[in-house]
C-alpha cells in the first residue's frame, strides 16, 4: 500500500506544478514577426493575440492580401514560440514523463 500512497502523492505534487506552470503561462508573451519585423504580435502563454503593430510603410489599400498574410505569418511566428516555450515548460514539470498525446494545455 506504500506505493499507492507513494504514486498519490506524486499525482499531487505533479497537480501542483501544474498549476503553477499555467499560472506563469499566462503572464508569459512572446513577440512574433515577419516582413522583417514590418509586423509584430504579441502573444500570451494561453495563445491569444494581445498586441498587433503593423508598420505604416506596408498599408497599401491596392495589395491587402501581402499585410494579411504577414499578420497571419507573425502570429504564427509568436504561437510557435508559446509552444515551445510550453513544451520547455511541460518537460520541468513532468520531469520528462511523456504525456498522453491527446493531453493539452495550457487551458
Amino acid at each position: 500500500m506504500t506505493n499507492f500512497n507513494q504514486m498519490m502523492k506524486q499525482a499531487q505534487e505533479l497537480q501542483k506544478r501544474m498549476a503553477d506552470m499555467q499560472d506563469r503561462l499566462q503572464h508569459y508573451e512572446v513577440e512574433g514577426t515577419s516582413g522583417g519585423g514590418m509586423v509584430k504580435v504579441t502573444v500570451n502563454g494561453k495563445g491569444e493575440l494581445k498586441a498587433l503593430k503593423i508598420d505604416p510603410s506596408l498599408v497599401d489599400p491596392e495589395d491587402v492580401e501581402v499585410l494579411e498574410d504577414l499578420i497571419i505569418a507573425a502570429f504564427n511566428d509568436g504561437k510557435g514560440k508559446i509552444e515551445a516555450h510550453l513544451a520547455k515548460e511541460m518537460a520541468n514539470v513532468t520531469g520528462g514523463m511523456p504525456l498522453p498525446g491527446d493531453f493539452k494545455l495550457p487551458f
